[in-house]
């Protein structure tokens, strides 16, 4: 493995434990734990009014815990990589789903909540950089291959 690629994977691994970290804070205030409001700056952005919404859990699991599942995976993924063929794809794989989850209920926050919420916006951002350096991991590992 390169050092470049090494570096890709402790940012991953940097990103991935971001991510569970800001989970962990939405998951504490989706169950209502803290009495303040955490990032109410007026209508137009209110992680409580997204994070308590219907939208705010699949199936009964609460998103913020999928949130901490999905970067728990990737955090364990980047960090167990033993030079595993398979690994950059994984991360890849990965990443995008979380990444289309992450797009799906930024669309809901847009056109059907009209709320911002900052914590998510700050999730989506790490999404969308794991993403992309798994992309570049897996690009990179290619073209050693070849």
């Amino acid at each position: 493995m390169s050092s470049a690629a090494r570096w890709v994977l402790v940012a991953i691994a940097v990103l991935a434990v971001a991510g569970v970290t800001v989970s962990s804070v939405s998951l504490y205030h989706h169950y209502g734990v803290s009495k303040t409001s955490y990032c109410d700056l007026g209508e137009n952005f209110n992680c409580d009014i997204v994070n308590r919404s219907i939208y705010s859990t699949v199936l009964g699991i609460p998103v913020a815990l999928i949130g901490i599942l999905g970067y728990a995976a990737l955090l364990a993924l980047a960090t167990r990589y033993r030079a595993k063929a398979e690994t950059p794809a994984m991360l890849l794989t990965g990443s995008l789903a979380g990444l289309g989850f992450a797009l799906y209920l930024t669309y809901i926050e847009a056109f059907v909540l009209a709320t911002w919420c900052i914590m998510c916006l700050s999730s989506l951002t790490l999404i969308v950089l794991i993403s992309a350096l798994s992309l570049f991991l897996v690009a990179s590992t290619r073209q050693q291959r070849d």
